[in-house]
């Protein structure tokens, strides 16, 4: 399942956007939006997924229940 971020809890500070290791982060309307398709939780990248650990708001970048959990290549 891919991350996403609670854009009510979003206050647009930029810290995730450049440690996503799959470039899935960007700006939308003034918040910033994770792209399920690029997400892959950091898996192989990281132990953590990058844009929870720099957040600077706790439980603003969640997982997405509604999506498929990211299956890495075999």
């Amino acid at each position: 399942m891919p991350f996403k971020i609670i854009a009510s809890q979003c206050t647009s500070c930029s810290a995730c956007e450049p440690l996503c290791p799959n470039v899935a982060i960007s700006e939308s309307a003034g918040r910033f939006v994770i792209e399920p398709a690029k997400c892959t939780e950091c898996i192989g990248h990281f132990d953590e997924p990058q844009c929870v650990a720099a957040c600077p708001v706790d439980g603003t970048c969640v997982i997405d229940t509604s999506l498929p959990r990211y299956q890495a290549p075999s």
